[in-house]
């Protein structure tokens, strides 16, 4: 971008690569990994040869000496078993080493690790900063052998967000506001908009998004799975885009926006409570399912489930957890856990103004209730 405050009109970057002659090394950058001749000299003896592609531009050099370094070029292709014949590392002429890796790493999801899980709030866990200047408090510390990363996210201070169109290469990806607001924008869903306290949205896989303002305090639950994913950076994209295609499909699911005073309640799985359906599992085809729960009364049940991955983060109010060869937990808001498939679990002492928010990772899962 030019900027001539700084100096910047026009301004262009180049790797500097040492040469042990142009003759020898050019044919190598050209004809076996690609790169086009952009500009040669001198015409005569040429002692430098500058060069593009792949998304760089480098320039072999013959007359640097030794206080330049040779670097490494990681070299991204879409595959590399055909690329340079599948060599997958070569040594050009002046000893370069160039290493050939995968473009676009296929997404993994590790299998789970199941572990039961409590994270409360008051034991203090460490805030880290984050993406965009985010303060990030980890809520399922093992990650479950990186099959989900649930990370409670907050920013002290409102105002403008420093951040940037992206996507996330993710299988799935929840955003819940739990306190403040925030304005968002989403590919082809219009224009930007506000997430309030009590809402949610799922970010399908590679979807194009950015944050835009938040007010003082925003607090916001975020999920994805797998626990370790890519962030990229999209430079072309202007969001808001059009005209807008909410029933777009990314990856095999849909945008959704769940407002909480649209919500319909309904019975929930375990006696007591009421519950309110996000539409989350319809919108990723079953891949996973949010729910938040709120206490009606009643006796406390014991119940067994058998759903690959099933986290809970109590959203307001006061409950005791429960679990079979386990110390009881007290719970208060901002505490959240994960109770493994097949471990008998009851939620008891519960406050009237209780509610959670449960995010069942499976396509469908059973509860069965022992009384």
């Amino acid at each position: 971008m030019a900027d001539g405050r700084t100096g910047l009109d026009g301004a262009r970057a180049e790797i500097l690569i040492p040469s042990v002659g142009i003759a020898r090394d050019m044919p190598f950058f050209t004809r076996q990994l690609g790169f086009r001749l952009d500009q040669i000299f001198p015409a005569d003896d040429p002692t430098v040869a500058v060069m593009s592609g792949h998304g760089i531009r480098i320039r072999l050099d013959a007359t640097l000496g030794d206080d330049v370094a040779m670097p490494v070029l990681n070299l991204l292709v879409s595959d590399p078993a055909v690329f340079a014949d599948g060599a997958g590392k070569m040594t050009a002429p002046n000893g370069m080493m160039i290493r050939i890796g995968q473009r676009d790493p296929q997404m993994v999801t590790p299998p789970t690790q199941h572990n039961y899980i409590v994270r409360r709030l008051a034991d203090q866990a460490p805030w880290v900063i984050g993406r965009a200047g985010m303060h990030y408090r980890d809520l399922i510390p093992d990650r479950l052998g990186g099959s989900i990363i649930a990370s409670h996210i907050r920013i002290p201070d409102g105002g403008p967000v420093p951040d940037m169109v992206h996507y996330h290469t993710v299988g799935f990806q929840l955003i819940f506001c739990l306190e403040g607001w925030v304005d968002l924008v989403y590919e082809d869903q219009g224009p930007e908009f506000r997430l309030h306290a009590g809402d949610c949205v799922i970010q399908p896989p590679e979807i194009r998004h950015r944050v835009l303002y938040a007010s003082d305090n925003i607090e916001v639950l975020e999920i994805g799975v797998p626990a370790e994913h890519v962030t990229t950076i999209d430079h072309e994209m202007e969001l808001p885009n059009g005209p807008a295609n909410p029933d777009r499909r990314f990856q095999g699911q849909r945008f959704v926006h769940h407002r909480e005073t649209e919500a319909e309640w309904g019975a929930w799985r375990l006696p007591g409570f009421i519950a309110r359906d996000t539409g989350i599992a319809a919108g990723t085809a079953g891949v996973a399912g949010v729910e938040v729960a709120k206490w009606q009364g009643g006796d406390a049940v014991t119940a067994v489930h058998d759903c690959d991955i099933l986290f809970h983060l109590v959203k307001t109010g006061t409950m005791t957890l429960s679990v079979r060869d386990e110390p009881d937990y007290a719970l208060t808001a901002g505490d959240a856990f994960v109770i493994p498939p097949g471990r008998a679990a009851s939620f008891h002492g519960c406050s009237d103004d209780l509610e959670l928010i449960e995010v069942a990772l499976a396509s469908s899962f059973t509860t069965t209730i022992e009384r």
